[in-house]
């Protein structure tokens, strides 16, 4: 029997049913055979959703990077009790790891975690509890208007961020702006690393934590 965070739980309810999602083969067995050996089940879900669905009591270890990967996130999180998502990152202590959480993560961990602390990530959740970085945890108790807002885009940039939160293509805006579609993407990636993030979805995510969007 699995059980997930906020479930009571006794000292035979501690192997929990995970599916591992991450895009490189080698990591996504490696992980999956450390936790088969320590008498957990695991799965390697081609439809992690799917999965997750068909199955209680269970966790996912999703590796987080693309515009993909934070919505399969964010619907996953949406299946509620039945399923916790930890959220694995390059960067957990920064500002990703807080937009995993606000997306629903029950627990958010760094790439590079050791064998034996990602082990007792996975027994926390039979225990209900969560496991984050210290940095990202004062970051979420300092609250998403923390800090001086020094990497605010001027107010242009934020006016395509308010275009595509509302649906627009890159090239509707391009055309709109009057820039080629091309030279659109690359000025959308400088404003992505200009706030610290590396997709569509991350830039719209942290744009409306920061209230960018209201206007």
């Amino acid at each position: 029997m699995s059980v997930l965070p906020g479930t009571a739980n006794t000292a035979d309810d501690r192997d929990v049913r995970v599916a591992v999602v991450d895009p490189l083969p080698m990591y996504r067995h490696g992980v999956a055979a450390l936790l088969a050996a320590a008498g957990h089940e695991v799965d390697t879900p081609a439809d992690a959703l799917g999965w997750a669905r068909r199955h209680t009591g269970t966790a996912v270890l999703l590796t987080v990077g693309a515009d993909d990967d934070w919505q399969l996130l964010g619907r996953l999180a949406a299946i509620g009790r039945r399923t916790a998502v930890i959220a694995v990152l390059s960067a957990p202590g920064g500002p990703n790891g807080a937009d995993a959480v606000r997306a629903g993560a029950a627990s958010v961990i760094g790439r590079a975690i050791s064998p034996e602390a990602l082990l007792r990530v996975i027994s926390g959740l039979s225990a209900g509890e969560a496991t984050l970085p210290l940095d990202l945890l004062r970051s979420l108790a300092a609250g998403p208007d923390a800090g001086d807002d020094a990497d605010r885009p001027p107010p242009d940039q934020i006016a395509w961020l308010r275009r595509l939160a509302g649906g627009s293509t890159v090239a509707a805006l391009a055309g709109d702006v009057g820039y080629s579609e091309r030279a659109m993407f690359r000025l959308l990636q400088g404003l992505y690393e200009r706030i610290g993030v590396r997709t569509r979805t991350e830039a719209l995510m942290r744009a409306h934590d920061r209230g960018w969007l209201r206007g």
